[in-house]
């Protein structure tokens, strides 16, 4: 296999010209739009909406690369729409907590829950999970995740995203269902992530988030966008500017035992801006936690999403 390119491009902050430039270079660098995408499919733009948090919290993926990735496939000719089903509430109060809803009229980019599960057989073991029919119909999935920790798995920043693909509460009984073992829940990750086989993943690093993520950590400036085909190795390249081990990260740790993806970090390809010669050291790991949920656990998240979506109804 010839070794994987990661695209590293600055960007200092969320300037929509200046996000424009970096997603396009994103594209430019990998080959052109038009070896992802082809005029006229239906694209899935994918952002993490874990939880209705301001952009300022660092929590979700930043509206301004959400808004120039679709408006760059948009006039490019394809049908972009973007999606997903947030551990909390739903895909339409994130992107309101993200003042998102105006802009994305404007530009005519519809906003759909990732709902409608069909049930797939993924993996080695043909394990049976409930996908959702929204995402598996899209002809083109663009992965768009946010860099961060995570008390469960220690960092995430590209594979674990298209775990908002599995409709609804089903993720958290996957937690109960396979978090005794870490290996076992990052198998799961990774079949998930080869089942949807997004095109390209752009990972939001300009403000990425530290400390006990993935919703209430500290928001920090990074000053990046990575991207690329191979989600092991732009995790790799991600470690490597805020000074983690690659092989603390469970997820790079199962990939390298299964062989999926590329994570000898020295055969990476870097292209774009060179790699800062001083790397981030002082990037706050989160303190960890046990990765699965106990059942009652799962009991009062249920309960808890049913009482938010009801809340989001009536305003």
């Amino acid at each position: 296999m010839p070794n994987p390119t990661v695209t590293l491009i600055r960007c200092s902050d969320y300037n929509r010209p200046k996000i424009a430039d970096a997603v396009k270079r994103q594209f430019k660098l990998l080959g052109g739009l038009e070896k992802f995408v082809s005029r006229g499919d239906t694209v899935l733009l994918k952002p993490n909406f874990i939880a209705p948090r301001s952009r300022r919290c660092a929590t979700q993926t930043d509206p301004a690369i959400i808004l120039e990735t679709a408006k760059l496939l948009k006039d490019f000719g394809a049908k972009p729409f973007v999606g997903d089903s947030p551990a909390w509430t739903n895909v339409f109060t994130c992107v309101k907590a993200l003042k998102l809803e105006e802009p994305l009229k404007k530009l005519s980019i519809p906003v759909k829950q990732l709902n409608k599960p069909k049930k797939c057989r993924i993996g080695i073991n043909n394990t049976k999970i409930g996908i959702s029919s929204v995402a598996l119909d899209a002809d083109v999935i663009i992965n768009l995740p946010k860099f961060k920790t995570h008390q469960q798995l220690v960092a995430t920043f590209a594979v674990k995203n298209m775990f908002g693909c599995v409709s609804g509460k089903q993720k958290a009984l996957w937690h109960f269902a396979r978090g005794k073992n870490a290996d076992d829940f990052c198998e799961l990750l990774i079949a998930i992530f080869k089942f949807l086989n997004p095109a390209l993943t752009i990972i939001d690093g300009v403000v990425a988030m530290d400390g006990p993520g993935p919703i209430r950590g500290r928001a920090r400036p990074l000053g990046y966008l990575l991207g690329g085909t191979d989600p092991i190795a732009c995790e790799t390249i991600c470690c490597k500017l805020v000074n983690i081990n690659p092989q603390d990260l469970p997820i790079i740790k199962t990939a390298r035992q299964i062989g999926f993806g590329f994570s000898g970090q020295d055969k990476i390809k870097i292209i774009g801006d060179d790699f800062p010669q001083s790397i981030c050291t002082d990037f706050k790991p989160a303190k960890p936690i046990p990765l699965r949920f106990s059942f009652p656990h799962v009991c009062k998240s249920v309960c808890k999403q049913i009482l938010l979506l009801a809340k989001s109804i009536k305003t």
